[in-house]
């Protein structure tokens, strides 16, 4: 109970400090009322909208006001769209979840496989080509590979949509593309892990027993090599709603990261705080859900931590 409580309190205090980033950093961008008005509104107009919209109390207030409100559930409303930011985010984000979830599912079924081949056929060919294909996943960047894709698979090939939501021949190139680097990092860990493991005493007893290879490396390594690879896949979670933006733009995805990229273009501060702080309160769920799992299967965390 110590350790799920310490990591609860560290994840509200994180997400008090996520959304006092946000309030900060929207009170630094600018002025979205002269933006929302025009440039024909008057000192007068700009003051009562910047009163209606409480852009006018000292920024220790808003910060105040901001985490009650989110702490209700209230996260404003859009200027761009004079819609609750909450119903403009729920109506996006069934998109950006089909996609993240079909790059994480992707990421984990190709990466963990390989990263345990790579490691059972060390300094082999299968395990230099298979941490190059990694190592190039991590490294290039995800908006020319999207570009690419298209050219190739939708212009060229015409094997699949060029973009949009729809059926699963929509998803598959966006969600291959933003699985790549995840998937990288995933096989790269699992190799690296899985090495360190296959080296212990109990995995040459176990082989010394007789029992066959594919138990010692698949229930014996694995599941101890999995603990730091299944934080991998918690950070990489989390890592892919930054990443969800560069796609969505590229393949044209009605999700929150092509709501935030138009929040942005028109200036609607209101929604893009909203998006942030929503995001940080997924990224820290996700994260915080990993901690307590890790803690779970090794005991030793658990009551180190504690």
């Amino acid at each position: 109970m110590r350790f799920f409580l310490s990591r609860a309190a560290a994840a509200v205090l994180t997400i008090l400090l996520a959304i006092t980033l946000a309030v900060v950093l929207s009170d630094a961008g600018g002025d979205p009322v002269r933006n929302l008005l025009g440039p024909q509104a008057t000192r007068a107009d700009v003051a009562k909208e910047r009163a209606t919209l409480g852009l006018n109390r000292p920024l220790s207030s808003q910060i105040v006001s901001e985490i009650g409100d989110v702490a209700q559930g209230n996260f404003g409303t859009s200027l761009q769209y004079d819609r609750s930011n909450l119903q403009l985010i729920e109506s996006r984000l069934p998109y950006s979840a089909e996609l993240m979830g079909a790059a994480l599912l992707l990421a984990i079924l190709l990466g963990v496989p390989l990263g345990v081949l790579a490691a059972v056929r060390e300094n082999s060919w299968i395990d230099r080509v298979s941490m190059t294909g990694a190592l190039f996943g991590q490294s290039v960047p995800l908006y020319w590979l999207g570009m690419l894709t298209v050219l190739v698979f939708a212009v060229d090939l015409r094997w699949f949509p060029a973009g949009y939501a729809g059926g699963v021949s929509h998803l598959i190139l966006p969600a291959v593309v933003l699985a790549t680097f995840s998937l990288g990092a995933i096989a790269r860990l699992t190799r690296s892990s899985m090495t360190q493991v296959l080296d212990e005493p109990y995995i040459m007893a176990a082989r010394a027993h007789g029992l066959r290879e594919g138990r010692v490396v698949f229930r014996h390594a694995l599941r101890t090599a999995a603990l730091p690879v299944v934080t991998m896949i918690g950070l990489q979670a989390g890592a892919l709603i930054s990443g969800v933006v560069t796609i969505e733009i590229v393949f044209a995805w009605p999700g929150l990261g092509s709501l935030a990229v138009s929040a942005v273009s028109f200036r609607d501060f209101p929604l893009v705080q909203a998006i942030v702080i929503f995001g940080a309160i997924v990224f820290v769920a996700i994260n915080f859900t990993v901690d307590v799992l890790y803690g779970l299967l090794d005991p030793r965390v658990r009551h180190s931590r504690a």
